[in-house]
């Protein structure tokens, strides 16, 4: 089983950058214990817990269709060599003329059925932008940004790893009493577009205290950022109104994410095994 360090797609926030640490932490696990990785997303860390852990029983909430996408590289690679002969002669980075871009869209048009614009968006839109539809796509501004070869295939990459697709909260509630469970809680960071989610406008304040219940009372990784300083929140709420801090007897991980060569954020790890 080939071991993957980052997933095999584009997915706006997987944790590569969290791999290192995430294994050194999963060395002082059982290995019968089931882990229920509530906001799947791309998968990462259900592959990476499998690939630590291989007698574990880990369960993945595909609740945006990675695995849609996985099983569709083989012609998003099709449409890519496509769009390569299209904008063979002009050059690369480039904004696309109105003339190319046309040719790009009447290339796109002509699929039928699934589509895997979000993967798409990574070769013909600015970093960091996506679309997830082909009307979406025809709004944006596009540029040349066309990958220079295909996706590798990717069967075994969650190989082993039980696939689900349901609210989180519902999740939960099925493996909350199971002994021993550990839950990986990596939601959409606090009031940040989720737009390639499968869920509608922004991930609000209630959402992400919502989550909190989930950590409460069992063992976990919980992924967040400075950004959100649900850490601080925690901190206070248990200084002044003496409520349980989920957080208190985590350990902390952090990851500087640089954005640009003045700005950046820190990405942060906490776990909490309970004996």
């Amino acid at each position: 089983m080939m071991n993957y360090v980052q997933a095999p797609l584009p997915f706006q926030g997987q944790k590569r950058r969290f791999i290192t640490p995430f294994k050194e932490a999963l060395n002082g696990f059982q290995s019968k214990t089931t882990f229920v990785d509530l906001f799947g997303g791309s998968g990462l860390l259900s592959h990476t817990v499998k690939q630590a852990i291989p007698g574990a029983h880990v369960v993945y909430n595909d609740f945006d269709n990675y695995t849609q996408r996985l099983a569709n590289i083989a012609r998003t690679n099709a449409i890519l060599d496509d769009l390569r002969v299209l904008l063979a002669d002009y050059p690369a980075d480039k904004k696309l003329s109105d003339q190319q871009r046309a040719k790009v869209l009447e290339r796109l048009s002509k699929e039928m059925g699934f589509v895997d614009y979000i993967t798409l968006s990574s070769s013909l839109l600015f970093s960091m932008n996506y679309a997830t539809s082909f009307e979406e796509l025809a709004k944006q501004t596009m540029y040349n940004v066309i990958r220079k070869s295909g996706y590798a295939l990717a069967p075994e990459y969650l190989q082993g790893v039980d696939v689900v697709q349901m609210d989180y909260k519902e999740l939960y509630r099925q493996y909350k009493d199971v002994q021993g469970v550990v839950f990986l809680v990596d939601p959409p960071y606090l009031s940040t577009d989720v737009s390639t989610y499968n869920k509608e406008d922004y991930w609000k304040l209630s959402d992400y205290l919502d989550v909190l219940q989930v950590v409460q009372h069992h063992s976990y990784f919980y992924f967040t950022s400075n950004k959100s300083e649900i850490i601080e929140l925690c901190d206070w709420m248990e200084k002044n109104l003496g409520l349980d801090n989920p957080f208190r007897e985590a350990v902390i991980k952090e990851v500087y994410a640089k954005l640009t060569p003045n700005s950046g954020y820190t990405d942060i790890m906490l776990y909490r095994q309970l004996v």
